[in-house]
C-alpha cells in the first residue's frame, strides 16, 4: 500500500527499487546513515552512484526480480525510472507491504520540520545546491543536504542534518508512477532558489506552459514568511515569481537586487564583485570558470545573505568549493590533453559549458577544443531541440556527436537525428563528425588530439566507458 504517514521502527529493512539513480542513491544513502538497514536493486549500474553505495556497503542487486522482495522489506521506496508493469513492482503490488515515492520519504524522514532550502530550475541545480551545502557547513550550520550528484568538498551526495538546515536539489522531474507530480513539491519549501526555466524533460513535458506550471507548484507551496530568491535573467522565472506569496529577492548578470559586476578570469579564478542597491558588498572568487557559474554562486551569496548568515563564512566557502563530479570536472590530463567531464546535455547546458572551458582552459592558449556530446537524456534523444544544438557547438574547434542513445521506444519522427546535426554543423562552417562507436571516437582522438589541447566529453550517462578509455589511449600520445 501507498502510506502518506509512514511507519518505520528503528533499523527497519528499507529496500530501494531503482536504487542507482543520483537522488535514489542518496536517499538510500542518508537512511543507512540514520540506522536502516537498506537494499536495492537496478539494472543500470555504473559510477558515480554505484561507487558511492559500495562503498557504503549496500549491496545492490542487478536486475529487477520478484526476489529481491524475499525476505519482506518494511518499506519499499519506488523510483519514477520504473513502471507498475515492472516484474519487481508487480510482485509488491500484490503484497502488503507498505511502499512510498523518494520525495516523499525524503520529505518525512530526512527534512521533517527543519528550514527546507530547495534549489530548483532547469539549469544549474546541482552546482548550486552544492554550493550551498558548502557555505553553510563553511558557516557551521551543520545542514543537512540531498544533491543530485557528487561534490567533491563531501566526497557523498548526502549528509544527515545535525542543524535547522536542509538543503535539497528540487527536481522537476515526476515523483513515481502513482504519484504523477513533481518531485519538489515535497520537499516542504521554505527558502528557494529558481535558477531558470527552459522547456526540457520532453517524455513527461508536454511543452514549456506545462513546464512552468510544474513550478508554479513549487512557488504556491512556499509559505508567506518563506525566501524566493529569482534569476532575473529568465523572463519565465521573473514571470512565475510575480505570483509568490512569500518575499522574492532577484539576482542577475545585468539586473536584480544583487547583480555581477566586473567579471574576469585572474590565475584561473573567477572573479566578480556583488553589487546590491548600487554599494559593492563583497568580492567572489570561484574555483569554476563561467558566467553561469558566477550566476550559482551570486543565487547562493544573495540567499545565505538574506538568512543573516556570516558574509565571511559566505565568502570562504564559495572560494573553496571544489565542484561536483562529472560538472566540468578534469578527469585527466595524458600526454599534455586536458580530459574534462560535464553533465550537459540540453542545448543552454552544452553552450554554457563549452564557453566556459574555453574561457578557463583555452583563453591565451593556441590548443583546441574537442567537444564529444552523447545525446543520451529522455530529451536530447527527441527532435524537439534539433535546430538548437547548432548553435549550441558553435565556440568548439572540433565537434564529435556520438549516435543517440536507444531511441528504440521513440516514435521514429520524433527522434534526434545526429547525421541531420552533423550537416547543419558542416553548413554553418564547422568541423563535425558523426561516430557508430565509442572505440571509432577513442581511434580519431587518439589520432587528432595533441599536447595543449582539451577534451570535453558531455553526457548524463556512461557513454560506453569512453572517459578511462580515452585517459589509458592518450597516455602513449607524443
Amino acid at each position: 500500500m501507498d502510506s502518506t504517514n509512514l511507519s518505520l521502527k528503528p533499523g527497519a529493512h528499507v529496500h530501494f527499487i531503482g536504487i542507482c539513480g543520483t537522488a535514489m542513491a542518496s536517499l538510500a544513502g542518508l537512511m543507512n546513515s540514520m540506522g536502516y538497514k537498506v537494499t536495492g536493486s537496478d539494472q543500470n549500474v555504473y559510477p558515480p552512484m554505484s561507487t558511492q553505495l559500495r562503498d557504503l556497503g549496500i549491496v545492490i542487486q542487478e536486475g529487477y526480480k520478484k526476489e529481491n522482495l524475499t525476505p519482506a522489506p518494511d518499506l519499499v521506496i519506488v523510483g519514477n525510472v520504473v513502471s507498475k508493469n515492472n516484474e519487481e513492482v508487480v510482485a509488491l503490488l500484490a503484497t502488503d507491504i507498505q511502499y512510498t515515492s523518494l520525495p516523499k520519504a525524503m520529505g518525512q524522514f530526512a527534512i521533517g520540520e527543519r528550514h527546507s532550502i530547495v534549489v530548483a530550475g532547469t539549469h544549474g541545480k546541482t552546482t548550486t545546491t552544492s554550493m550551498m551545502a558548502k557555505v553553510a557547513d563553511q558557516c557551521d550550520l551543520r545542514p543537512g543536504y540531498m544533491i543530485g550528484g557528487i561534490p567533491i568538498d563531501f566526497g557523498r551526495s548526502f549528509r544527515v542534518s545535525e542543524g535547522n538546515y536542509f538543503i535539497i536539489e528540487g527536481d522537476e522531474y515526476d515523483t513515481a508512477f502513482f504519484d504523477k507530480v513533481p518531485k519538489f513539491i515535497h520537499y516542504r519549501p521554505h527558502s528557494a532558489i529558481l535558477t531558470s526555466i527552459e522547456f526540457d524533460h520532453a517524455d513527461i513535458y508536454k511543452d514549456l506552459d506545462a513546464v512552468k506550471a510544474a513550478f508554479r507548484m513549487l512557488i504556491e507551496r512556499m509559505p508567506k514568511d518563506g525566501l524566493l530568491i529569482a534569476c532575473a535573467d529568465s523572463d519565465n522565472v521573473c514571470e512565475l515569481a510575480e505570483e509568490a506569496k512569500c518575499r522574492v529577492v532577484y539576482y542577475g548578470a545585468h539586473n536584480g537586487d544583487y547583480i555581477i559586476r566586473n567579471r574576469q578570469i585572474i590565475d584561473g579564478r573567477n572573479h566578480f564583485t556583488v553589487e546590491h542597491k548600487n554599494h559593492n558588498i563583497g568580492d567572489i572568487a570561484l574555483k569554476l570558470p563561467g558566467e553561469h557559474n558566477a550566476l550559482n554562486a551570486l543565487a547562493v551569496f544573495a540567499l545565505a545573505r538574506e538568512l543573516g548568515w556570516p558574509t565571511s563564512g559566505v565568502l570562504q566557502g564559495l572560494a573553496n568549493f571544489q565542484g561536483v563530479k562529472r560538472r566540468q570536472e578534469v578527469i585527466g590530463t595524458p600526454a599534455g590533453v586536458t580530459l574534462i567531464e560535464d553533465f550537459a546535455h540540453h542545448p543552454t547546458a552544452v553552450k554554457v559549458t563549452i564557453d566556459a572551458i574555453r574561457e578557463k582552459y583555452l583563453a591565451t592558449g593556441t590548443g583546441r577544443l574537442f567537444c564529444l556530446f552523447e545525446p543520451r537524456s529522455a530529451t536530447s534523444r527527441r527532435r524537439v531541440f534539433q535546430r538548437d544544438y547548432v548553435a549550441a557547438f558553435d565556440n568548439a574547434d572540433l565537434v564529435m556527436i556520438a549516435k543517440a542513445f536507444d531511441q528504440s521506444k521513440i516514435v521514429e519522427t520524433d527522434r534526434f537525428s545526429t547525421a541531420e546535426l552533423v550537416r547543419d554543423l558542416l553548413m554553418s562552417g564547422q568541423t563535425a563528425c558523426e561516430f557508430d562507436s565509442v572505440d571509432e571516437i577513442v581511434t580519431e582522438v587518439r589520432k587528432d588530439a595533441r599536447k595543449g589541447d582539451v577534451v570535453l566529453i558531455m553526457s548524463n550517462g556512461g557513454f560506453g566507458g569512453i572517459y578511462q578509455k580515452l585517459n589509458t589511449v592518450l597516455k602513449g600520445t607524443p
